[in-house]
């Protein structure tokens, strides 16, 4: 046998030992099931994304199937699950009824564990849930309600009524998993905490935060692309009202901020600092509008890692009009 033939044969073997390997390892975790075209929102549709796209399997095990650990059984298992998921959400929706003072269904109860995982955190376990509707996993909203329906069929009542007409606390859920869908992905969770940081010292939600920018209450309304841009180039578009004006005093002292008030005697002068500058007008050698400047920072995009800035857009995705 020739040595070309006996590499050839050697590369062959190693190659189906390689294929066997791995089907094993799948075969353990469960994830022979795979994602193929546009899943139906149906137990059948969400049992191919937990075992499939989703990779639910690598931190949670159904009863007997699966070896992962990390996350709770979300079958029968034991002492500790004594109940499937679809039978437990009924005791889970009870204690979140009881600790929120809000009406829960079994429905609402699997929808924020997929939704905002870190709401209820089993007892014995961390908050380490990947955000599903975010990158890398990035699930849409009905590849979500398919696995809700698959988590209900476990032991449970099908309820496709509740996710297709879901309550009112389960469709802030989903519109959350919708505003992150828009922005291309991104976790509103730590986008608002993001915001917190970043931008309410001078942008107002709700009545909450500074008033040196727009108040941001319904932006969401004016698209992704209108706020994407707001963040990265401030000055292209710059809200009426929120024009950067550049004051010069008789003894050329300058200050450069938002005309906030005007009278006959004085105007008042916000600058980017919060600070309001009262100068009377006797005083005022010009006024002039700065078009290529805004107070909002420049490079606001400096202090966000890429996955800030994306979950940033998703929260703010998510700020509609009452």
């Amino acid at each position: 046998m020739s040595g070309v033939l006996k590499a050839f044969i050697l590369l062959l073997i190693t190659l189906g030992a390689f294929l066997w390997i791995g089907a094993s390892v799948t075969s353990l975790t469960g994830g022979e099931h795979r994602v193929s075209g546009e899943v139906e929102i149906s137990p059948e549709g969400g049992e191919t994304i937990f075992w499939g796209k989703g990779r639910c399997f690598t931190c949670h095990s159904l009863g007997g199937q699966g070896s992962a650990v990390r996350c709770p059984n979300l079958g029968q298992f034991g002492s500790k699950f004594p109940l499937p998921i679809g039978a437990r959400a009924h005791e889970r929706a009870k204690e979140r009824s009881e600790q929120t003072g809000q009406e829960y269904t079994a429905t609402d109860y699997l929808v924020e564990s997929l939704a905002k995982p870190d709401a209820y955190l089993v007892e014995g376990y961390k908050n380490e849930m990947a955000i599903v509707y975010a990158p890398p996993i990035s699930l849409n909203l009905n590849e979500i309600k398919a696995v809700i329906s698959y988590l209900q069929s476990q032991g449970g009542e099908l309820d496709m009524a509740a996710i297709e007409t879901p309550t009112e606390l389960a469709k802030g859920y989903f519109d959350r998993i919708l505003a992150a869908s828009a922005a291309g992905g991104g976790d509103p969770g730590n986008g608002e905490e993001m915001f917190a940081y970043t931008c309410a010292e001078c942008h107002t939600i709700d009545g909450t935060g500074g008033e040196v920018g727009p108040d941001l209450a319904g932006i969401s309304r004016k698209g992704l692309k209108f706020i994407a841009d707001s963040i990265l180039t401030p000055a292209k578009k710059i809200t009426e009202g929120y024009e950067t004006f550049v004051v010069v005093e008789n003894d050329g002292r300058k200050t450069t901020g938002i005309r906030s008030r005007e009278t006959a005697d004085e105007v008042d002068i916000t600058k980017a600092t919060g600070e309001v500058v009262t100068i009377a007008k006797i005083d005022i050698q010009e006024i002039t509008e700065d078009e290529l400047s805004s107070l909002m920072p420049q490079d606001l995009t400096e202090a966000l890692t890429v996955k800030d800035y994306q979950d940033v857009l998703a929260y703010m995705m998510m700020l509609k009009d009452e």
